[in-house]
């Protein structure tokens, strides 16, 4: 591990993942482990990178994500819209006790109207920015709490989340539906179900609850209706997100499934999408910010 110059951090509320960097710019090692913001207290960030990553240390570390929220190991305070993706200049340094060690954490972005804020997603767009130069239109991020984010002239111009993603784990898991889905795919019916709610957003909840009735009455296949179901929450979604995606190029950045699935949808509608990996992005990202304090890779 003597060719560790640097640590990138991504830190979310429910995982910690490491890359271990050399000056160059290449991944010498990637890590991961279970001790997400959700399950530590301020005081145990420090003692969960040095768990995770105490055989390099110290070195300069880099990190992202839910660790600079006020649950975090440091608050880095939000930089409001219209601007460019946050980097190094505008990062805050956590408090440690290891001799030497310096963690420096980026910020996220807020909007005031509407209200709305990201962590974690602006360094991904960051990332896709420096790989994409010159990029106009709207960058997508799929997940738990779906981003859109309008970027003009390099700077994210206005942004709004949509809380898909846990609306479809909720109602799943936890509501009536979670006697009529499956674990299955049926692409048909996700087809169906973007079609139906985005030529009828108002209809959704009565839509939702045709999918309990229609496996009691007509026998509906739990791996349609689950297919159904994710359709007609991304449809709704993207009838409320029109604005943002209407004549724009978009590109979508996330996990290879979901993010199939939301450029499915929207090439249904006559948009152009490129796709971009969530976890390439985040990286690029942490490497812009990287270089901004430490000049080019050698």
């Amino acid at each position: 591990m003597a060719d560790v110059a640097w640590i990138a951090v991504d830190w979310g509320t429910s995982h910690l993942r490491a890359w271990l960097m050399d000056a160059r710019g290449a991944i010498v090692d990637a890590r991961a482990s279970g001790h997400g913001m959700g399950v530590l207290e301020p005081a145990g960030f420090e003692p969960a990178l040095v768990d995770l990553c105490g055989d390099v240390l110290p070195v300069p570390v880099l990190a992202c994500g839910m660790v600079g929220s006020r649950q975090g190991w440091a608050e880095a305070p939000y930089t409001a819209v219209p601007c460019a993706p946050p980097g190094a200049d505008a990062a805050s340094f956590a408090p440690v006790k290891m001799p030497g060690l310096s963690v420096r954490i980026l910020p996220g972005v807020k909007q005031v109207r509407p209200a709305d804020v990201m962590r974690g997603e602006e360094t991904q767009i960051a990332g896709y920015l420096a790989m994409n130069p010159g990029f106009d239109g709207v960058i997508c991020l799929p997940g738990t709490h779906t981003k859109w984010a309008h970027i003009s002239a390099g700077e994210i111009v206005s942004f709004r989340t949509a809380m898909t993603g846990e609306m479809f784990a909720l109602l799943s898991k936890q509501s009536v539906l979670r006697h009529s889905v499956g674990g299955g795919w049926h692409e048909a019916s996700f087809d169906a179900g973007v079609d139906q709610a985005i030529s009828r957003p108002e209809a959704l909840a009565a839509s939702l609850f045709s999918l309990r009735a229609e496996g009691l009455l007509d026998g509906l296949d739990p791996d349609a209706a689950r297919a159904r179901l994710s359709g007609l929450l991304i449809g709704a979604e993207l009838a409320s997100m029109r604005p943002y995606w209407l004549g724009q190029q978009v590109a979508i950045i996330g996990a290879d499934a979901l993010s199939a699935a939301y450029a499915k949808a929207l090439k249904t509608q006559g948009v152009p999408v490129a796709e971009a990996r969530a976890e390439e992005m985040t990286l690029a990202g942490l490497t812009a910010a990287y270089t901004q304090i430490y000049g080019e890779a050698a």
